[in-house]
């Protein structure tokens, strides 16, 4: 039924409202990573309440349901350089580094040490982002360069 009412034809026409919502899930869920992790390895217990962590959770939640609606209504050409299987590969490595770092990590060397990882790695999954080409960061520093 719903099938009926709204096929690819119809979400494509929502394209730049979706993708406006992702980048700035995106944007967000970074900046509160960036603050939730500079708190916990520098002294402050606010970044692991709650309140923090599902509003976390709840951006996240945005982010990736307009990731996966990207996904579905854009054609499969325009992945066809590697970029998205990048990003995504990065996107696991993004996930499992902020873990060590805000709670998993045994010592503080090592919660910092993943926390810069996962900043480090974030910047490469916005340059990959920003240029659709997986070599994004370099792409981008070349330009810079010229």
């Amino acid at each position: 039924m719903l099938r009926e009412h709204c096929d690819e034809t119809d979400l494509i026409e929502l394209y730049p409202e979706i993708k406006l919502i992702h980048v700035t899930a995106a944007l967000a869920s970074g900046a509160l990573f960036l603050l939730r992790g500079t708190a916990v390895n520098w002294g402050g217990s606010w970044g692991m309440i709650s309140p923090i962590r599902y509003l976390s959770y709840a951006i996240d939640i945005v982010l990736l349901t307009a990731a996966m609606l990207l996904l579905a209504i854009l054609p499969s050409a325009v992945y066809g350089n590697g970029w998205l299987w990048l990003k995504l590969t990065l996107l696991i490595a993004y996930i499992g580094l902020g873990t060590l770092a805000l709670k998993r990590g045994r010592t503080v060397g090592i919660r910092r040490g993943c926390f810069v990882a996962a900043i480090a790695v974030y910047t490469c999954m916005y340059f990959i982002a920003r240029t659709h080409d997986p070599l994004g960061p370099l792409k981008s520093l070349l330009s810079v360069l010229r």
